[in-house]
């Protein structure tokens, strides 16, 4: 342990309902495993909520001394159009529609979703795992549990999910309705039973089919992710993370193959956590309404990503959190004041950093480590940092040590990124920034020779095509904020 990390790591595990010390399973090292995106389609920035909580974690993990080891899941086969065993396979689907390999369509919507964790500074994991390298190791996983946890139909191999100890706890299905949508597959045993196998049914070609002990066909979505948590962390494991939505059926069935798998009533990983929804008022989170909110709109109308990185970090990641295009301003809004902060302080120290030892900067510090080691609270440690650039009398270098430590958490960038990089830049503006820059330089001119008409005259010409002008603020301009 570092000495910043003095108070210990508490994290609110779903499974218990509680929160509980984190204590790893193996000492000084940190195994986390997250559900990735499947690749069938552009994430929306409410997926991109889940990567930008579980980020946090891990580098909450990292300031607190531990090794860390993440893997996060790249799903391009198995996951059906619902959770009930039916339908299309997502990239099936989206190939066809598409006329194109269904290859070809996971490496794209993969490398736009890479695109999206490195413009959102979400760090990379010790591995990605693509679910189509693992699928001869899940047909082994699978014939490992078929006797005693599955059946057979036509249609494929299920898991009985009456074979395991308290199924569903994670969901609370018994009196949360968690199973509630669910639909019975004819020839289902108990509703809640899933598919570990997925057959092709007869007369239907399919791009991505292996062989197997119950016919040509593909996995099922569940398995792929207790299958690579496994291998690559071993059983049981420290954390595993994903989206709420996740927590009453992925989840759920990827605890009841674990279970199977080890022979024991252990769910994998010692402690799950969930991040809540994004809310979103407009309509336009859902991809199946074609212009679907992604983080690529979000910079096409100018934002910097980082001011929705900012807009995740101000609310806990275990409450719901409202989209609105006002609530992004704000938070680009905070991100600009708390950069201008960082360029002053910078400015002062001369970049140079200090050790800390000012006693108001070490409680400052600890406070931190308070904030983000009660589940995580970035919400708290915000204004800790906020705090830190106002205390303008302390020593500046000291300052910079912990702005870059504070920082190393929150991942805002603030040691290189500058206030001209958060200028509000839409990718239909109809003037370049240069010929701006040109019109104020005209401007300037004109008032030195007390032309007020022409340099009033450019000033209302720039106003009308959406830029602000800020005389007396050496940025100088600014695009007019309209969402």
């Amino acid at each position: 342990m570092t000495d910043t990390a003095a108070h210990p790591l508490k994290l609110f595990n779903s499974l218990t309902r509680q929160m509980e010390e984190f204590v790893p399973v193996h000492a000084d090292e940190a195994r986390v495993y997250t559900c990735g995106p499947t690749v069938y389609n552009y994430p929306h920035i409410g997926n991109m909520r889940a990567y930008v909580f579980a980020d946090l974690l891990g580098r909450t993990l990292s300031w607190k001394g531990y090794r860390l080891t993440h893997v996060i899941n790249i799903t391009d086969v198995g996951h059906l159009t619902d959770d009930a065993d039916e339908g299309e396979d997502k990239l099936e689907k989206m190939a066809a529609e598409k006329a194109q390999s269904i290859w070809d369509i996971a490496k794209h919507y993969t490398e736009a979703y890479w695109q999206d964790i490195k413009a959102l500074n979400i760090r990379q994991p010790a591995h990605w795992s693509i679910a189509t390298d693992y699928v001869p190791a899940m047909i082994e996983y699978a014939k490992g549990i078929a006797d005693k946890h599955c059946y057979e139909l036509e249609s494929g191999l299920y898991f009985d999910v009456s074979t395991v100890a308290n199924y569903g706890t994670l969901a609370r299905a018994s009196t949360d309705d968690g199973e509630g949508r669910i639909d019975t597959v004819e020839g289902k045993r108990n509703a809640a039973d899933f598919a570990i196998w997925r057959k092709t049914p007869p007369g239907e070609n399919r791009q991505m089919e292996w062989d197997s002990p119950w016919g040509k066909g593909a996995p099922g979505w569940h398995l792929e992710c207790s299958v690579m948590s496994e291998a690559l962390l071993g059983l049981p494991f420290d954390i595993h993370t994903g989206g709420i939505d996740h927590r009453e059926i992925h989840h759920p069935n990827e605890i009841a193959q674990n279970q199977a798998h080890s022979c024991s009533d252990h769910s994998g990983a010692k402690i799950w956590m969930h991040n809540n929804f994004l809310i979103d008022r407009t309509g336009k989170m859902s991809k199946s309404s074609g212009d679907f909110l992604r983080v690529q709109l979000l910079i096409d109308k100018g934002f910097h990503p980082l001011a929705y990185r900012l807009m995740c970090l101000q609310a806990h990641y275990r409450s719901e959190l409202e989209f609105s295009w006002e609530n992004l301003v704000a938070a680009l809004t905070r991100l600009k004041r708390i950069v201008i902060g960082v360029e002053r302080l910078q400015e002062k120290a001369d970049g140079q950093t200090a050790p800390i030892d000012h006693p108001a900067l070490m409680q400052l510090r600890d406070k931190f480590d308070a904030a983000l080691s009660e589940d995580l609270n970035s919400s708290k440690g915000l204004p800790l940092l906020e705090e830190l650039l106002s205390l303008k009398k302390l020593p500046a270098g000291q300052r910079l040590t912990l702005l870059s430590e504070m920082d190393s958490v929150l991942g805002l960038e603030l040691a290189t990124l500058k206030r001209d990089q958060l200028r509000v830049r839409p990718i239909d503006a109809k003037l370049e920034e240069t010929e701006i820059e040109t019109q104020l330089d005209q401007r300037q001119q004109a008032k030195a020779e007390k032309d007020f008409a022409t340099a009033d005259s450019i000033r209302d010409d720039l106003i009308a095509q959406g830029v602000d002008l800020m005389d007396g603020d050496p940025l100088r301009w600014e695009w007019k904020i309209d969402g």
